[in-house]
């Protein structure tokens, strides 16, 4: 594969601005992304856009403010990705897998050829909630002077567009095997919401969370389906197990009435 070819999956790269506080930052990021020819930009819920101050520090890369598609929340930002990864200057307690900038990028790019791939910047004051990183797949982490570790948003925006591009410039970057059955692609971030609806439903039909809080348990679970790199195959085996636990459920509850009117 030519390096041309390989720079063209830049194009199914989302750069995801969420919240952003300061329209300087949005304009930084969009002349960060072109420098390294990315062009899909996301924000989220922005505090003030469109704007001037955006204009003038995006430096000529007004086409990419002109196309960025402005969303209410993440769940629509990530729609259709099929790996998603959040930035964060901090460690969480939920364990999802942590990756520096080029180990990030390499990970990214093992599932570029089977969806669009996205990267995830949180508020300029306090970066991501850990709502929004269970939509995440990876947590990148840039490793940063200890002694001075806040880091501009537009600055990190360029640290991983540069790491996407000196990956894809390199003609060795591993290559698909084979094509895989459709099924056997990644599940994308629609499939994997509904899969985690379908699977509280049940949870909660066998009384498994008991005096457990729901909402930690199904962030566990999260996780662990997000590690697993969960296929659109995989979704439909669980969802038919889910639909099984209601569907018993449903039955018995259908047994207990024509008891009770016999009685």
């Amino acid at each position: 594969m030519t390096q041309q070819s390989n720079l063209s999956r830049l194009k199914n790269i989302r750069i995801v601005l969420v919240n952003t506080s300061h329209p300087g930052n949005i304009g930084a990021a969009a002349r960060a992304m072109k420098n390294m020819g990315l062009a899909t930009l996301y924000l989220v819920d922005p505090k003030e856009y469109p704007s001037l101050e955006a204009l003038r520090r995006s430096a000529g890369a007004i086409d990419i403010l002109d196309n960025a598609i402005v969303v209410s929340d993440l769940k629509q930002a990530v729609a259709g990705c099929v790996w998603v990864a959040g930035t964060s200057a901090r460690l969480r307690t939920i364990e999802w897998p942590v990756y520096e900038p080029r180990q990030c990028i390499q990970k990214a790019l093992e599932n570029i050829e089977q969806g669009e791939i996205a990267v995830v910047f949180g508020r300029e004051n306090s970066g991501l909630s850990n709502d929004e990183m269970e939509k995440c797949n990876a947590l990148l982490h840039i490793p940063t002077n200890p002694d001075y570790s806040s880091l501009n948003l537009a600055a990190a925006v360029q640290v991983v567009c540069y790491e996407f591009r000196l990956a894809l410039m390199d003609e060795k970057t591993a290559k698909v095997k084979g094509k895989k059955h459709y099924q056997d692609v990644l599940a994308d971030a629609n499939q994997l919401e509904g899969m985690y609806q379908h699977l509280y439903e049940a949870l909660d039909h066998l009384g498994f969370f008991g005096r457990n809080n729901p909402d930690v348990m199904m962030r566990r679970l999260k996780s662990f389906f997000k590690r697993a790199n969960t296929t659109q195959r995989e979704v439909s085996i669980f969802r038919g197990i889910y639909s099984a636990i209601l569907g018993r459920k449903i039955k018995r509850q259908e047994k207990v009435g024509k008891a009770e009117k016999l009685s």
